[in-house]
């Protein structure tokens, strides 16, 4: 017979086994039903580190009391020879308490010898015929305890584990098994948290300072404007930033500047360069011991770059992204917000977040140092822009190597200066290259006499495909990687005339000023 121990299967009772042949013992009479057994005395609990000792009858334990009342087995075929020793009478008074199964005695040297491993041998027993002995008096609680876990050890041994047992031993004991604590608290960690210098924490500490948010009112009577971010340029209190964060207020309206530490100043437009979407302010009162941003080289960039981008997203200051560089000479067409001209960029593109009041922030290196200019983002709307929702993993900056340029011409003279191929191409089509048009704008010529284009043998209808190494699909893609150029700058143009292709080198011109 088997019984259920918690889900655990325990073996069946064992078949008592007969007794070894000994010299004849006289009968002895049978008790009846008028004659009681006599009362025994109590036997001693046995030590709590025994590990031969009885298992408690307890209500926790039922497969014991199960145990106790095992039919003695019927005749069968396998006892057809007559027994070697006369059967013991049946008692026909059940005792109050279960009796575990009959068992021959042990040898006193098997006991001895498995006292010390599990599981402990069965207990002894009276011979035959003898009468039954009755249960010990319970022992003291702790001792309960050992009992019920020697029972849940000798069971989990069976099952092939003693992991359960042990768990269940030393939670009820209270006793932690000699094993100590591994985790540690707060207040074992080092008094003094250091940041290495590279780790985005640290790189953001450093630059913060230097990143202003910039609130832009036009000077009509609504005195509508936006929020975009800039950064310190120069010790003299020029700040860079995005054309059009600050467009709305170039004509009569106000600017002004705060940075992260809460201070306010008022600013004005220093220049604005519309086809670069690059603007310089200048503090009106600008404090001593500003730390402008070191600028890198974003020549020297490489995909898969860490990127931090910081500013003021929905108008929520000091805000600190993180990305890679994704792509870069990213031709990226924007426009300024208010319905002017379109910007148009040779892009880095990250994934670091950029959303709307991001625009005119920094894009720094992993050193710290800004590699862009935050400008502009892809979403799921109408194409690249600052009036989109918001970002999904496609933001694009204008690389710092174009917008240094750009900021020290506007510093100097307040004018942008653009390069220029002295020739008008078809902004629409795509993907066959940039076709210069039969017609330039207001009806001039398209191709300028005595221009650029005109000097390296281009005409009307060639279609550019390559401008100094990179692969042109359109209009805005020639004029991005026109603008990464400077005026007075040779480079090869590759086209395509009649069907045929065909080189050419251009020596860039000039344009002073947005038209």
């Amino acid at each position: 017979m088997s019984t259920e121990n918690d889900g655990t299967a325990v073996p069946a009772d064992p078949a008592a086994p007969s007794t070894p042949p000994t010299p004849p013992v006289p009968p002895t009479p049978p008790t009846t039903a008028a004659e009681p057994a006599p009362p025994a005395a109590p036997a001693a609990p046995e030590p709590d580190t025994d590990p031969t000792q009885t298992l408690p009858q307890t209500e926790a334990h039922p497969q014991a009391r199960t145990q106790a009342h095992a039919p003695t087995p019927e005749p069968g075929p396998a006892h057809d020879a007559a027994p070697t020793h006369p059967q013991a009478p049946t008692h026909d008074a059940a005792p109050t308490h279960a009796q575990p199964p009959a068992y021959a005695q042990a040898p006193a040297h098997a006991t001895a010898a498995s006292a010390g491993g599990w599981p402990p041998p069965p207990p002894a027993v009276p011979a035959w015929g003898a009468p039954l002995p009755p249960a010990p008096p319970a022992p003291e609680a702790r001792k309960r305890t050992g009992g019920i876990v020697a029972a849940v050890l000798a069971a989990a041994l069976v099952a092939g584990g003693i992991g359960g047992g042990i768990g269940y031993w030393a939670a009820e004991r209270g006793d932690n098994g000699g094993f100590s604590s591994t985790t540690v608290s707060s207040g074992d960690a080092p008094a003094s948290f250091k940041r290495d210098p590279g780790t985005v924490a640290a790189v953001a500490a450093k630059a913060l300072p230097s990143v202003v948010t910039i609130q832009a009112k036009s000077g009509g009577t609504e005195g509508e404007g936006g929020t975009g971010t800039g950064f310190v340029y120069d010790q003299e209190g020029h700040i860079v930033t995005n054309n059009h964060v600050v467009a709305s207020a170039a004509d009569g309206g106000a600017l002004s500047v705060t940075f992260s530490d809460g201070k306010s100043y008022d600013a004005e437009v220093v220049g604005r360069a519309e086809g670069y979407d690059v603007a310089v302010l200048k503090l009106t009162d600008a404090p001593k011991g500003l730390t402008p941003l070191p600028l890198g080289d974003s020549d020297k960039v490489a995909v898969g770059d860490s990127t931090i981008a910081i500013g003021a997203p929905f108008g929520l200051s000091n805000t600190v992204t993180t990305g890679i560089i994704s792509a870069k000479n990213r031709p990226v067409a924007s426009g300024d917000g208010s319905g002017g001209s379109n910007s148009y960029m040779s892009a880095l593109q990250t994934d670091a977040s950029i959303n709307p009041g991001n625009s005119g922030g920094p894009l720094l290196d992993a050193s710290g140092a800004v590699i862009g200019i935050n400008s502009a983002i892809q979403s799921t709307g109408n194409g690249f822009g600052q009036s989109q929702a918001g970002s999904i993993g496609l933001g694009f900056a204008i690389p710092v190597n174009q917008a240094k340029n750009v900021a020290q011409q506007l510093i100097k003279t307040g004018k942008p200066v653009y390069p220029v191929i002295g020739a008008t191409v078809n902004m629409n089509s795509k993907g066959a290259g940039a076709t210069i048009a039969a017609q330039g704008a207001g009806g001039t010529a398209p191709v300028t006499p005595d221009g650029p284009a005109a000097k390296a043998g281009l005409k009307a209808g060639d279609v550019i495909t390559g401008f100094d190494g990179h692969q042109i699909d359109s209009g805005p893609t020639l004029i991005s990687e026109i603008w990464t150029h400077k005026p007075g700058d040779s480079v090869k143009v590759t086209y395509e005339r009649d069907g045929k292709t065909a080189t050419a080198t251009v020596i860039l011109g000039e344009r002073t000023g947005d038209s």
